[in-house]
C-alpha cells in the first residue's frame, strides 16, 4: 500500500488539497470540513449544486458517515473493486457539497488512494481538473496543472477508462432487502449486470 508522508497529512488537515493517483484518473483529496471543501470547489470551479463523492479505503470506514445495509457489503463483493460507487443516507447530514443528506460513497481499488483514505479517513474523490476541462491522466502533471504544489501530490500515472457505476440506495418496504436501487450513471459496470445481480439476490 507505501506509506503516506506526514507532509501529506499536514496539508490536509490544515484543509489543503491534496493531487492523487485513482484507477482511473487523478482525484483531487480534501477532508469533508467546510473550509476545505470551500477551497476545492473554488479550485475546480465546480457549481457548489454538484457535489462530490467521498473516498473511502473499505465500506467499514464509510460507516463512520453513511448508513451502510448488510446487502451494501454482498453487492460490492461480487464486483470489481472500486467500479460501484453508491449513494447512502448519511447518520446526519453533511455539507451540501456533499449531497447533504444522501452522500455518494467509492471504495477505491488503487493502492496508493487506499492508503490515503486509511491514514487520513474518508476524503473527496473528485476528478483533478477544472469543471468541463479534459482530464490528464498522470496525478503529478494534473496537480501542477491545477497550481497544487509538487509536496501535495502522490504522484502516479492512471491508466483511465470508465467511471464507476453510481447506484442509489434507498429505504423500501416492499424489497426484500430493505432497500431499493437505482442507475443514476452507468459506468463500468453495464447496468443490465447490476439489475441481474438485483434479481438474483432479492
Amino acid at each position: 500500500m507505501g506509506t503516506i508522508p506526514n507532509e501529506i497529512q499536514t496539508i490536509l488537515q490544515s484543509n489543503g488539497i491534496v493531487a492523487y493517483p485513482t484507477s482511473t484518473l487523478p482525484g483531487l483529496a480534501t477532508l469533508p470540513t467546510t473550509e476545505a471543501l470551500d477551497a476545492l470547489f473554488a479550485l475546480k470551479q465546480r457549481d457548489t449544486s454538484q457535489p462530490v463523492s467521498l473516498g473511502v479505503a473499505s465500506l467499514q470506514q464509510a460507516e463512520l458517515l453513511v448508513e451502510v445495509p448488510e446487502f451494501a457489503h454482498r453487492l460490492l463483493a461480487d464486483f470489481e473493486r472500486g467500479s460501484l460507487t453508491l449513494i447512502l443516507d448519511a447518520h446526519a447530514p453533511l455539507d451540501p457539497r456533499l449531497g447533504g443528506q444522501r452522500v455518494a460513497v467509492r471504495v477505491f481499488s488503487h493502492p496508493t488512494a487506499i492508503a490515503l483514505a486509511q491514514t487520513v479517513g474518508p476524503v473527496t474523490a473528485t476528478s483533478a481538473n477544472i469543471a468541463g476541462t479534459p482530464p490528464l491522466s498522470d496525478a503529478e502533471l494534473a496537480g501542477l496543472e491545477l497550481g497544487i504544489p509538487l509536496q501535495a501530490i502522490l504522484s502516479g500515472v492512471c491508466p483511465g477508462g470508465e467511471g464507476s457505476t453510481l447506484l442509489s440506495l434507498e429505504k423500501s418496504d416492499t424489497s426484500p432487502t430493505g432497500f431499493s436501487v437505482s442507475i443514476m450513471r452507468e459506468g463500468v459496470i453495464p447496468q443490465s449486470d447490476v439489475a441481474s445481480w438485483m434479481l438474483k439476490n432479492h
